[in-house]
């Protein structure tokens, strides 16, 4: 029994990444964290904030450099990899299978969260709203509220930093870049940004608590550290 069990753990440290990925099992949902009980809805497209914020997306369009763009581009990708330019070199995907497969269920519960609430506001993206606005990240037609990508990086970045301290300002300070290249890439507002890390601290207060959670916090910890050295 040893060698089967020992069989199939190498079998799932080895499976394909993506397939890995859309299987995983969220640690929360909507039901378990409501953010439409947590957060105030968002500001009407009519107001003078949405005006002010969409003012800063067209700003942005105009002064954000190549470098900027290409910083936004890469960070549309929603995935703790994002984050090896923090930890360093031995920061890889192969050689850490365990801690994979748990930052595979945390962001797929930044999704399970965020996507009802956003379905509910159904706020309207910023190109959604003025012709002028022009994306350089890949479109969505989601609700623009609060921004997911904010939230699992917040969520990413909290976590991640619990398990490397050492790290934890230019975890937290990467984690917050993350949330910034949104409206840099044109496909958020301010305000959705500052909802998505209300949210993503709040999801990472919750699941925190829970025992699965913990279980395999504590496994993916040991798992980075050994790897790079600490």
């Amino acid at each position: 029994m040893r060698t089967i069990a020992l069989a199939f753990l190498t079998l799932l440290a080895f499976a394909p990444i993506t397939a890995r990925a859309e299987d995983a099992k969220p640690f929360a949902t909507a039901k378990t964290v409501d953010l439409l009980a947590i957060l105030k809805p968002p500001p009407a497209n009519e107001s003078a904030q949405t005006k002010a914020e969409l003012g800063e997306v067209l700003t942005l369009q105009v002064t954000r450099s190549p470098e900027m763009e290409a910083s936004a581009k890469a960070d549309a990708v929603e995935d703790v990899w994002r984050f090896a330019d923090v930890m360093g070199p031995a920061f890889k995907t192969e050689a850490l299978p365990v801690f994979s497969a748990f930052f595979d269920r945390v962001v797929a519960t930044e999704g399970a969260v965020v996507d009802p609430a956003k379905d509910s506001w159904k706020r309207p993206r910023p190109h959604h709203l003025s012709p002028l606005v022009k994306p350089v990240v890949k479109i969505s037609n989601s609700g623009a509220y609060p921004s997911g990508h904010t939230t699992v990086g917040t969520l990413m970045g909290i976590i991640l930093s619990n398990m490397v301290p050492e790290k934890r300002v230019a975890i937290m300070d990467r984690a917050w870049f993350y949330g910034e290249n949104r409206i840099i890439g044109g496909i958020h507002y301010r305000s959705d940004i500052e909802a998505g890390r209300i949210a993503g601290s709040v999801i990472a207060a919750r699941i925190m608590e829970q025992p699965d959670f913990q279980a395999e916090f504590t496994a993916a910890k040991a798992e980075l550290r050994k790897v790079l050295g600490l």
